[in-house]
């Protein structure tokens, strides 16, 4: 019986480019041996997600999420809870496309990431996140740190990535307060004062790599980080580390690995929102669990370096300009709240 395979697409990602490529990617996984077919979401709730539970069920092989990590998000959970469950490939069509970036897929050429499905060594199993009721493929985050990125424009969270544009816009650091956390991961706990949490699967957070530099795709741990510091001062300097891998180590922060992690605010009259892959994923207190090698998918394995991915030039660019501003900080500033 013959292999098939769902491509499910964002019409309206990419300045609409699918439109323009989809005849080609549907020869590009006809060509590889699947049956293919097509489904553009619709702005409905969870157009993506439930068109990949019903693909799911039907018994498609191979679902194929087009479109930016909003989409790939949505396809992820509509078939992370099954017991079957089909195979994963991406296509990128957004503006950041953090796991694809991950993964080493082409980011600028739909058939170029198609063409990934035509190699021989193109699949293999990754961990993905629980967190409550739903499933992320790259990081969840929480605190008053993460809460600031819902007021940010969505042009500059693609230009500067998840900490840049934080930096760029940092007339709002002083607005960052911390809460009184219980975090338990693993045999350890942390209680005290933390204005955010990262938790990450992966080592590209939007764009920068050096935050999490030893992230593992598929070991079954997340990389956890707690960052106590609230100072405004201080906490620019934190992040000029983390964007040259220089904050591990750092007294601000706790940085571990963990399978479960239990995020809950000491006063429950404190709210603490939780993003995943950069949508709002609902409230603390909650439990997130590693899913070790839950998902098969379609990679460039033969790119993937143990190392940091390269940074474009744009994205190095604000980075410098950053850590130079940061640098030229007078210690007799570092009072400032």
């Amino acid at each position: 019986m013959r292999k098939r395979a769902r491509i499910i697409y964002n019409p309206t990602s990419g300045r609409e480019a699918m439109r323009n490529d989809l005849v080609d990617i549907l020869a590009v996984y006809e060509k590889a041996g699947y049956e293919t077919s097509a489904f553009a979401t619709t702005p409905a709730p969870n157009s993506a997600k439930n068109e990949a539970t019903r693909a799911a069920k039907e018994g498609f092989d191979l679902i194929v999420a087009a479109g930016g990590d909003g989409t790939l998000n949505e396809v992820v959970n509509g078939i992370a809870g099954l017991e079957k469950r089909p195979a994963l490939a991406i296509i990128p069509a957004g503006t950041t496309n953090d796991y694809a970036r991950a993964l080493r897929i082409p980011r600028d050429d739909p058939i170029a990431a198609a063409k990934l499905i035509l190699r021989k060594n193109k699949k293999f199993k990754i961990d993905i996140g629980q967190a409550g009721d739903n499933y992320f493929m790259n990081i969840a985050a929480g605190g008053t740190l993460t809460e600031l990125t819902y007021e940010v424009p969505s042009q500059m969270k693609s230009l500067f990535g998840y900490l840049a544009y934080l930096a760029k816009g940092a007339e709002l650091l002083p607005r960052i307060k911390p809460v009184e956390m219980d975090i338990k991961y693993d045999g350890h706990e942390y209680r005290g004062q933390a204005s955010t949490i990262l938790i990450a699967l992966t080592n590209s957070v939007g764009g920068f790599e050096q935050i999490v530099p030893d992230a593992a795709l598929d070991d079954g741990k997340f990389t956890m980080i707690i960052v106590k510091e609230s100072n405004l001062i201080g906490m620019m300097r934190l992040m000029a580390k983390a964007l040259q891998g220089k904050h591990i180590g750092d007294p601000g922060i706790i940085y571990a690995k963990a399978s479960e992690i239990d995020v809950t605010p000491v006063d429950p009259k404190d709210r603490v929102m939780i993003n995943l892959d950069g949508e709002y994923g609902g409230d603390a207190p909650m439990h997130f669990r590693n899913l070790k090698q839950h998902l098969e998918v379609v990679a460039n394995l033969d790119e993937i370096p143990d190392d940091a991915i390269t940074m474009s030039p744009d994205m190095k660019r604000v980075e410098d300009d950053f850590v130079r501003e940061v640098d030229n900080i007078h210690d007799d500033d570092s009072s400032q709240k």
